[in-house]
């Protein structure tokens, strides 16, 4: 009876067996979980199950009852046989415990289909009440976000409304709108007040024309006057493009409408490193690392009119600017880009049109680590060794850069060194995908101790400010504050000139504000359109369509010559997977030949540390004196290969 009630039990319990669905939590505090789209079949297969488990306690009580009957026959059996009276008892003791025992069983099967007719009869209203709630809560989510998204339209509309204000570049400000002209305010009609959100750094600007300006200025700073320096600062981002010989491409194949579940991937590499990670093209698009981060010099103007000022702190806006620049390309930019394998290569060869010449190579795997250094024709140079930190962290994804980036103005010697921020991908696994920039970046130019302190404010549908805003304040080197910047990391970027600056009233909470009365805010930095079709084409920018056109003569390592990502931007995507595991396994097999070859040479013990240390082809490794860390460095030679159409050196990565 025991081995038939077991193995009737196990036999149900195998065939209707629920899978157990985990949920993730992360550290990062959020309030913002939605509602699993598994959730509802998740209901209907627990109530399902309850049905099966009530079953099989049916059939247990089928059993009980008829092996609970077969054991009284024969106790009755037992009981009228010629026992002796000690045994009589004994035996009528054990029959009024199984006549108890198999009361109680059926009192515990009765009370078991009682609960099995409830769950039947309210499982059904159970459904349509969890169903309607969560019909409710993503209605209140999608209703919530478009008043977000009306709320900021209006706000700039507000802002930039002829009738407001005679400039409309009189709405720059550190913060919101704290008192307008019109309103109830005692202040001069000529200046207008705002305020900063409470968790930035706090300060008030002050906008006033350019005649008090001159009145209050006299003469009392030894800086560039602001009307003789227009012509530096204003409109620097409307520089036109320089004509180029070659023409350029303006498109490439469509994106393919693929299907993807990315949480079913995503789910096993939580707080995991994803370059480790091995990662379908179906998550990518066709350009590496090296390309993107080239990318960053689209606003290379910027610097070619900052080599003209003549005013330190007026260059450092400039160069503030295209700092923020380079993030502007990431707004719709979701999907990653290829890891390059190591040793591979980017050239952009622009003298004719950009005036610049820049150079990638990816000098590590692991951690993925790219070299870049960049020589401009109008005297500048920018180099940079950057590692990719990304963690995944259930809901988001962070990719941290690490590593500084280096610009140096050879006539003057301006030297600044800053680094990026934290860039997270949110809904990674219900909803939209959508980037933010979240951080502080500090700017230094190391001849003259200028400083500038950038804040990226994180997005929030609730708050009052411009989506993805950006705030900052350059200060000499006696940390007198001269420009008040303001703008958006996406759009464009602002700066006004500080003539006097005072601490305010401690408001309620006892906080002190740092007053500045400025000028009317100059244009530094605009977006350009992206180009027609940029949609169907990953968001591309115009340069980026050309980043990974075919070009002669450049090094067998180039990344415009990788089989697995020239496959993907044709969209065969198929291919492009398989050949990505070809080149991933050559690359081990590579890094097993290092291992051994050291080895032999310098012992086992040794040898997976020295197996890490792989010889960069382009740079070297080199102290840095100013940051005192150790990056890689153009050691040069590139240029002058290309010209000799010499690639005897390079390795057999593709």
């Amino acid at each position: 009876m025991c081995l038939n009630l077991m193995g009737h039990l196990c036999l149900r319990s195998h065939h209707h067996s629920v899978p157990i669905s985990i949920t993730w939590q992360d550290d990062s505090g959020d309030d913002d979980d939605t509602a699993s789209p598994t959730d509802r079949t998740e209901l209907h297969d627990t109530v399902r199950n309850l049905s099966l488990k009530l079953d099989d306690l049916s059939t247990c009580n089928e059993l009980v009852a008829k092996h609970g009957a077969a054991l009284q026959r024969s106790l009755s059996e037992l009981d009228g046989l010629r026992t002796p009276y000690e045994s009589s008892e004994k035996l009528k003791a054990v029959n009024e415990r199984a006549t108890l025992f198999r009361i109680t069983s059926n009192a515990m099967i009765n009370a078991c289909r009682d609960f099995l007719e409830l769950a039947e009869t309210h499982s059904r209203k159970w459904q349509r009440a969890l169903q309607y709630e969560q019909e409710q809560r993503i209605h209140l989510e999608e209703t919530i976000e478009q008043l977000a998204k009306q709320h900021n339209s209006l706000e700039r509309a507000f802002r930039s409304a002829p009738g407001r204000a005679a400039n409309p570049s009189k709405s720059f400000s550190e913060g919101s709108l704290l008192t307008t002209k019109g309103e109830d305010s005692e202040e001069d009609e000529d200046t207008e007040y705002f305020d900063a959100m409470e968790d930035s750094t706090s300060f008030i600007t002050v906008i006033t024309e350019a005649k008090e300006d001159r009145k209050a200025e006299g003469g009392t700073t030894g800086s560039v006057d602001w009307t003789s320096s227009d012509n530096v600062l204003d409109g620097a981002s409307l520089v036109p493009k320089g004509p180029s010989k070659v023409k350029r491409r303006v498109r490439i194949p469509d994106k393919p409408n693929y299907s993807l579940n990315l949480w079913s991937i995503m789910k096993n590499c939580i707080g995991r490193e994803l370059s480790k990670i091995p990662m379908p093209v179906n998550f990518n698009e066709p350009l590496s690392m090296l390309q993107r981060l080239t990318e960053d010099l689209e606003y290379h103007h910027l610097l070619d009119k900052a080599v003209h000022c003549t005013s330190s702190v007026e260059q450092m806006c400039l160069v503030a600017a295209f700092s923020v620049s380079s993030y502007s390309t990431t707004v719709h930019r979701i999907a990653k880009p290829f890891n390059p394998m190591l040793g591979e290569t980017f050239e952009l060869d622009r003298l004719d049109d950009m005036g610049l010449r820049s150079l990638c190579e990816q000098v590590s795997h692991h951690p993925p680590s790219a070299a870049h250094y960049v020589f401009s024709k109008y005297g500048w140079s920018l180099w940079q060794e950057i590692t990719i930190s990304s963690k995944f962290r259930g809901k988001y994804l962070s990719i941290m850069p690490l590593g500084a980036i280096h610009l140096e103005f050879q006539a003057s010697g301006n030297h600044y060194v800053w680094r990026k921020s934290t860039s997270t991908v949110h809904n990674i696994i219900v909803g939209k995908l959508w980037i933010d920039q979240t951080g502080d970046i500090e700017i230094v130019n190391h001849k003259t101790k200028d400083r500038c302190q950038l804040k990226f404010l994180p997005y929030s549908y609730f708050s009052k400010e411009v989506a993805r805003k950006v705030t900052g304040v350059v200060s000499d080197s006696q940390g007198k504050a001269h420009y008040v910047l303001s703008g958006s990391w996406d759009e464009q970027m602002e700066c006004a000139k500080i003539v006097q600056s005072s601490p305010s009233s401690p408001s309620s909470d006892g906080k002190q504000k740092t007053v500045y009365q400025t000028l009317p805010a100059k244009l530094l930095w605009k977006k350009y359109p992206l180009p027609e079709n940029a949609e169907n084409m990953y968001y591309f920018s115009e340069l980026a369509l050309t980043l990974n056109e075919h070009e002669e003569g450049v090094a067998p390592t180039d990344s415009r010559l990788r089989p697995d990502q020239r496959l993907m931007e044709k969209g065969h995507w198929d291919e492009a997977n398989t050949e990505k595991q070809r080149l991933e396994e050559k690359q081990r097999l590579n890094r097993r030949r290092r291992l051994e070859a050291c080895a032999r040479g310098c012992g086992a013990e040794e040898a997976e540390k020295e197996a890490e240390v792989y010889m960069p082809l382009w740079f070297e490794k080199r102290l840095d004196p100013l940051t005192g860390e150790t990056a890689c460095m153009y050691k040069g030679g590139y240029w002058e290969a290309k010209e000799k159409q010499d690639w005897h050196m390079c390795p057999n990565i593709f």
